[in-house]
């Protein structure tokens, strides 16, 4: 396993754990060059998963791709990185339930909701990216979030 301090391809597993419902196993480890820490996460590939985009194309569900898009709308948020991966999860499992395909427009409305439950700020950024918002877009969005009606 490449360390992702130094690059250096060696390290040893300090600790080994099943996670996630037992889909995954958690392994902490150590880098034998520069010593530090790091997690990794093992996952069995169980089928394989297509994204249906709009244009009608379709691709493989890319886990680090959605992880990413949503790291990014939660980017100096005080938002737990176990609360993406449990929406990530979510929506895999939903394609998984599927039969396999899941529709690009399903994935990003998973997500809208997903992070309106975790961070109102963040999902505010994933809204104006993935719906292309414009400047009154979104304060018509934050005046929807902040009326007394939405929080109920």
């Amino acid at each position: 396993m490449r360390c992702p301090h130094c690059g250096h391809q060696g390290s040893r597993v300090l600790e080994s754990r099943s996670s996630e419902e037992g889909s995954a196993v958690r392994r902490r480890r150590q880098c034998s060059s520069c010593e530090s820490r790091f997690t990794t996460y093992e996952r069995y590939e169980s089928q394989a998963l297509f994204v249906i985009k709009r244009d009608g194309g379709r691709q493989p569900f890319d886990r680090a791709k959605l992880r990413g898009g949503l790291e990014r709308a939660s980017h100096k948020r005080p938002v737990r990185p176990e609360a993406i991966d449990a929406l990530v999860d979510r929506i895999e499992k939903k394609a998984i339930r599927d039969g396999g395909e899941i529709e690009a427009a399903r994935i990003g409305d998973m997500c809208l909701a997903g992070l309106k439950r975790i961070d109102q700020v963040a999902y505010l950024q994933f809204a104006a990216v993935y719906r292309q918002l414009g400047v009154e877009d979104v304060q018509a969005e934050l005046d929807r979030l902040s009326s007394p009606l939405s929080r109920n």
